[in-house]
C-alpha cells in the first residue's frame, strides 16, 4: 500500500525573484544531504532530517548556473555548470565558487549525470557524451554533433544495469520524438523514432523511465492527461539502423487535459508512479499515487499553493514546489498485493492524506476525470471496437503465441514472445502468460534438450506468475541448477513452499565459484564490498554503538585479548566478505524470501554442516557492515535488513547448533557470536541470547 505522510518545508525562500522553478534536487554522497540548484546563481547542500541547508555556493553576478550541480560519489565532491561551458569543482570547505577549480570547455553542456558505483558522465547539447576525467583531461577536446539539426534534448536518465553505465536522453524535432540509448559498455548507441497511436494528437510534458534486465520501460505524460509507455530494448538487435517504438497507453485521464501550470510524472518502484497536477479541470493541483499493476489510485494529497510542475524523488522522499517553498514529502510504497491496491489491507494515515481506490473498467474505456463513466458512450465505443476486430483478418498475437511455443526453435520463441510483451496488454494477458509458460514447461518435460530460460525469464518479470501457478518451472530450474532463473523466482513468486527455499538454498551455497563467475545474476542487492574493508580489525567493535549500546568492555577482555593475538593474515581473511558477490546476491535472495519458521527449520536441518557454517559467516559479515553504520542498514538498492539477518542467524543455530558447534573451524565464528550476544545484552531484547550459555563455553574452551 502506497502512502504519503505529513509533509514538511525545507527552505521557504528557495525560489530566487522572478524564477518559476528549479534547475534540480540532486542526491548528495550522503544519504540524507541534497544539492538543490535554483534557476540563477546558487547552489545550496540541505539535510533533509534537521531541514537546514549546511552551506550555500553563488556563482558571481552576471553569470548564471545552466545545468543541476551533481555529486560526484567517487570523490564527495560537487560539479556545476554556468554559462553553458564553464564547469566548476568544489567541496564542503571551499567558500567562493569563483576560487575553486575551473575549466572551460569546446561545447555547451545539457546535463551533468552521476550515479553511486561510476563516474560522472557530461552530456552536450549536441548529443555527445564523455566521462568527466577524460573531459578534464582536454576540456578543449572538439565535441561531435550526435543528434540532427533543430533536435533538442528534452529529457534525460542515466541507469546501471549489470554494473554497466546506461543512458538515455529523448529528443524533440518539429513534434516528432526520438529515443538514443548509450550503453557504455559496447559503445553503441541506438536511435529509436518514437511513433504516437494513430488517435493521439498530443504533446509531451514529462518523462520518466525504470530498467529492468532487458528493456527501459519509458513512461511519457501527455497533454491529453494520458500516460503512455514504450518500452526500449537495452541490447538492440540492429544497432545501426534507426529503429520504430509505438507507444502503449498506459494510464488514461490521471490529470485534467486543460491543466494550466506544468505537470509531472516519476517511478517510484516497479508498482508505483507518483503524478503531480489537477486530476479534474476545476480541481486544485495535486500529488497522487498510482498502482501500476492493479490501475488503481492509491493515494493524494492536494497542493493548494500549486506546484511549478517539478517532481524529484530520492530513497523515501518526495521534493516539489509548493508555492514558492520548497517541499518534501515522504512516501511508504510496499509490496504490490490486490488487497493493498484496493485500500483494504490496514494501516495509518495522516489527516491529511485521503486514499481513492480508484478502479478501471477492463470493458469500458476510462473517461477524464475521477468520477463515472459515461456509459452510452462507452458502448458505442466497445461496439465500435468489436466491429473493428472483427473486419481485422490477422491471427491475434496470443494464439500465435502459443501456437509457437508448441513447435518453433528457443531463438524464434523468444523473438515472438518479445512482441507480445511489448504491445498494449490485454484483458487475456494473464491467461496467455499461465497458458505460455504451462506450454513451454510442458516441452521441457518432453523434450529433454529444449530448455528456453530467457522466455522463462521474461515470462518470470511480467509479474503475473507465481509459484503455486507453475510449480514446475522452479522444480525443471533447480534440475538444471540455474540459479539466474532460481533468483528471479525468489524475487517476484511470494508463495514459494520452506522445501523449495531450502532446495535453492543447497544449490546456492554449493555451486562452484568459477560457475558463478560465467553465470548473470542481479547485483543490485549486494554493496560494494571492496570499499567495506577497514583497516581494524573486525573483532574491535567496542567503540561502534550497536542497537544504541556500547558493548561492556570488561565482559570482553578475555576475547579481545585471545583474538588479537591472532595473525595479522588471518585478520584479512575476516574482514574480507566470505563469498564472492554473485554468491552474496543470491544468499540475498534467500535472505529476503517470505517463510513460516515451523516449516523451515526441519529443511534446513539437511544442508551440509559447511555450508551452513559458510553462511553464518557471511551473515556476520553482513551484521558487521551495518553496525558500522549509524542507521545500522546496508547499502544498495535493495539490501538485506537488520533484522533478516539476525532471524537467519537464529534460524541456523536452531537447526544446525548441535552440528556447528562439533566443527573446530567454527570456533572462531562462534566466538564472534558470543560477543555479539554480549554486545547487545544490556537492556535490549537480544535474539541470539538463547545461545549465549552454549556460546560462553566455546569461548571459554
Amino acid at each position: 500500500m502506497a502512502s504519503l505522510e505529513e509533509e514538511f518545508t525545507l527552505s521557504s525562500a528557495v525560489l530566487s525573484a522572478g524564477s518559476e522553478g528549479l534547475l534540480g534536487v540532486e542526491q548528495s554522497s550522503k544519504t540524507d544531504q541534497f544539492l538543490v540548484t535554483d534557476n540563477g546563481r546558487t547552489v545550496i547542500l540541505y539535510k533533509v532530517s534537521d531541514q537546514k541547508p549546511l552551506g550555500s555556493w553563488s556563482v558571481k553576478q552576471g553569470q548564471i548556473i545552466t545545468c543541476p550541480a551533481v555529486c560526484n560519489f567517487q570523490t564527495g565532491e560537487y560539479i556545476v555548470v554556468h554559462d553553458n561551458k564553464v564547469l566548476r569543482i568544489w567541496n564542503n570547505e571551499d567558500v567562493n565558487l569563483d576560487k575553486v577549480f575551473k575549466a572551460t570547455l569546446s561545447a555547451e553542456v545539457y546535463r551533468i549525470l552521476s550515479v553511486q558505483g561510476t563516474e560522472p558522465l557530461v552530456l552536450f547539447k549536441e548529443g555527445a557524451v564523455r566521462g568527466l576525467e577524460a573531459l578534464l583531461a582536454e576540456p578543449q577536446q572538439k565535441i561531435e554533433t550526435v543528434i540532427s539539426d533543430e533536435e533538442v534534448i528534452k529529457w534525460t536518465k542515466f541507469f546501471i544495469v549489470f554494473r554497466h553505465p546506461v543512458l538515455i536522453f529523448i529528443t524533440e524535432k518539429h513534434g516528432n520524438y526520438f529515443a538514443y540509448v548509450q550503453m557504455f559498455n559496447s559503445r553503441v548507441l541506438s536511435k529509436y523514432t518514437l511513433l504516437f497511436g494513430q488517435d493521439e494528437n498530443s504533446v509531451i510534458e514529462s518523462f520518466t523511465a525504470s530498467v529492468d534486465r532487458k528493456f527501459i520501460s519509458l513512461m511519457s505524460l501527455s497533454t491529453d492527461g494520458c500516460i503512455y509507455e514504450t518500452l526500449i530494448p537495452i541490447r538492440p538487435t540492429d544497432p545501426e539502423k534507426n529503429q520504430s517504438l509505438v507507444r502503449s497507453l498506459l494510464f488514461k485521464a490521471v490529470v485534467s487535459g486543460n491543466t494550466r501550470h506544468g505537470v509531472a510524472v516519476t517511478v517510484l518502484d516497479q508498482d508505483h508512479i507518483a503524478v503531480l497536477g489537477s486530476p479534474l479541470a476545476a480541481s486544485k493541483e495535486c500529488l497522487s499515487v498510482w498502482n501500476i499493476k492493479f490501475q488503481t489510485l492509491q493515494t493524494s494529497k492536494e497542493l493548494p499553493q500549486g506546484t511549478s510542475g517539478q517532481l524529484w524523488y530520492y530513497g523515501e522522499n518526495l521534493f516539489m514546489l509548493h508555492g514558492r517553498s520548497l517541499t518534501v514529502i515522504p512516501y511508504k510504497c510496499e509490496v504490490s498485493s490486490l488487497a493493498s491496491a484496493l485500500g483494504k489491507l490496514k494501516h495509518s494515515q495522516d489527516p491529511g492524506t485521503h486514499v481513492v481506490p480508484h478502479f478501471v473498467n477492463w470493458e469500458t474505456p476510462q473517461e477524464c476525470g475521477l468520477g463515472a463513466q459515461n456509459s452510452e458512450q462507452s458502448r458505442r465505443i466497445l461496439r465500435r471496437r468489436k466491429i473493428e476486430v472483427s473486419l481485422q483478418p490477422e491471427v491475434p498475437p496470443s494464439k500465435q503465441l502459443l501456437s509457437t511455443i508448441m513447435k518453433d526453435s528457443e531463438k524464434h520463441i523468444e523473438v515472438e514472445l518479445r512482441k507480445f510483451l511489448a504491445i498494449k496488454q490485454t484483458p487475456d494477458f494473464h491467461t496467455v502468460i499461465g497458458d505460455t509458460v504451462t506450454g513451454l514447461l510442458e516441452r521441457c518435460k518432453a523434450e529433454p534438450s529444449f530448455y528456453p530460460r530467457n522466455c522463462l525469464m521474461q515470462l518470470t518479470q511480467t509479474h503475473v506468475l507465481s509459484y503455486s501457478l507453475c510449480p514446475d518451472l522452479m522444480e525443471i530450474a533447480l534440475q538444471k541448477k540455474d540459479v539466474q532463473l532460481l533468483q528471479l523466482c525468489l524475487q517476484h513468486f511470494p508463495d514459494i513452499p520452506e522445501l523449495v527455499t531450502c532446495a535453492c538454498l543447497k544449490i546456492f551455497l554449493s555451486i562452484a565459484d568459477d560457475s558463478l563467475q560465467e553465470t548473470d545474476v542481479n547485483m543490485e542487492s549486494v554493496f560494494d564490498c571492496s570499499n567495506s574493508v577497514h583497516d581494524e580489525k573486525m573483532e574491535e567493535q567496542t567503540e561502534i554503538l550497536q542497537n544504541g549500546f556500547n558493548p561492556v568492555e570488561d565482559e570482553c577482555n578475555k576475547c579481545d585479548q585471545e583474538l588479537n593475538e591472532e595473525p595479522q593474515a588471518k585478520t584479512k581473511e575476516t574482514t574480507s566478505c566470505p563469498v564472492i558477490p554473485k554468491r552474496a546476491a543470491l544468499l540475498n535472495a534467500i535472505l529476503h524470501s517470505a517463510y513460516s519458521e515451523t516449516f523451515l527449520l526441519p529443511h534446513l536441518k539437511d544442508i551440509p554442516a559447511q555450508h551452513i557454517t559458510l553462511f553464518l559467516k557471511y551473515l556476520y559479515f553482513l551484521y558487521l557492515k551495518c553496525s558500522e553504520n549509524a542507521t545500522l542498514t546496508l547499502p544498495g538498492i535493495h539490501p538485506p535488513t537488520l533484522n533478516q539477518i539476525m532471524d537467519w542467524i537464529c534460524l541456523l543455530l536452531d537447526a544446525n547448533f548441535t552440528v556447528v558447534v562439533m566443527m573446530p573451524e567454527a570456533k572462531r565464528l562462534l566466538i564472534n557470536l558470543y560477543k555479539l550476544v554480549k554486545s547487545q545484552a544490556a537492556g535490549k531484547k537480544n535474539p541470539l541470547g538463547n545461545y549465549r550459555d552454549f556460546l560462553e563455553g566455546i569461548e571459554l574452551s
